[in-house]
């Protein structure tokens, strides 16, 4: 009943991390990691909620929760994600702020590029420490009548090589994995097979030699074999395994054989000890 890779409204998730938390209390989540894009701002929320949680709740609630982010790097000039856990937030903080900078600067450019195709948008004001990506910009276009779903708004405007489309500002997954290896968090490769810009048999080893410390195995892009060749991966190199349902809510247009709910994919709890001794010993 492991979730090692959510999102809330800091990043593009559409629940608060208070609404993530009871959802996961609900779901019989039993360590949720709150994985915002290139931001721990949403921490303080969901520990908070938490706290309310066990202080008022009849019987208090067998969760815990994994402070994280999921870290924006470029790999062969390809969006390469990499999850990060129990990082020292003060260490962290200070290089993320340039990396939020850089989200709001890449949405920016997406704007100016749907302008000058004919698609004006506003997207909503965002609070300190929230990380723009791609999803506002999609919910932006649907509110301005452009198109009727976000999906249609990836597939006309925002996908990879679509005609609005912007990459991300150069970080490299060598630097991502040291950042938060320094940082003293555990670095995990999100979603490998997502990946399209090579093989994950030729990058795996380029990011080992870096630091990467695991592999999220367990992920619903994931197919069943994919998900074996990666375990299978993780033993030849001595990777730790993750998982998670990659959640961000229920979006309106979303068909009901599309969605991944909450401890959908059934993650063992015990793949999360292996993942704490690893942060340990990096503070050491």
């Amino acid at each position: 009943m492991l979730e090692l890779h959510c999102h809330t409204t800091y990043s593009d998730g559409m629940l608060s991390p208070t609404e993530l938390v009871n959802a996961a209390i609900e779901s019989g989540v039993r360590a949720l990691a709150i994985t915002d894009h290139d931001t721990v701002s949403g921490w303080d929320e969901a520990f908070s909620a938490l706290r309310n949680c066990e202080a008022t709740a009849a019987a208090p609630p067998e969760l815990e929760i994994v402070p994280g982010l999921e870290l924006s790097t470029v790999f062969r000039d390809r969006s390469l994600h990499i999850l990060g856990f129990y990082p020292d937030r003060d260490q962290l903080v200070p290089p993320l702020t340039e990396r939020i900078e850089g989200r709001k600067r890449r949405a920016q450019e997406m704007i100016d590029k749907l302008a000058a195709l004919g698609y004006d948008i506003e997207l909503p004001q965002m609070g300190e420490g929230m990380a723009p990506g791609r999803p506002h910009i999609a919910s932006a276009l649907v509110r301005a009548g452009h198109v009727e779903s976000t999906r249609e708004a990836f597939d006309r405007f925002l996908a990879d090589d679509r005609p609005a489309f912007v990459q991300y500002e150069k970080f490299s997954a060598a630097d991502g994995i040291r950042l938060l290896r320094d940082c003293g968090a555990v670095p995990i490769w999100a979603h490998p097979f997502l990946f399209r810009g090579a093989p994950v048999k030729q990058v795996l080893p380029e990011l080992v030699e870096a630091g990467l410390m695991g592999i999220e195995v367990y992920h619903p892009s994931h197919t069943l074999w994919q998900a074996e060749r990666l375990k299978e991966m993780c033993a030849q190199n001595g990777l730790l395994i993750s998982g998670g349902s990659d959640f961000h809510g229920i979006p309106a247009d979303c068909k009901a054989d599309e969605y991944r709910s909450l401890n959908s994919l059934k993650v063992s709890i015990d793949l999360l000890d292996p993942i704490k001794q690893a942060a340990i010993s990096l503070k050491n």
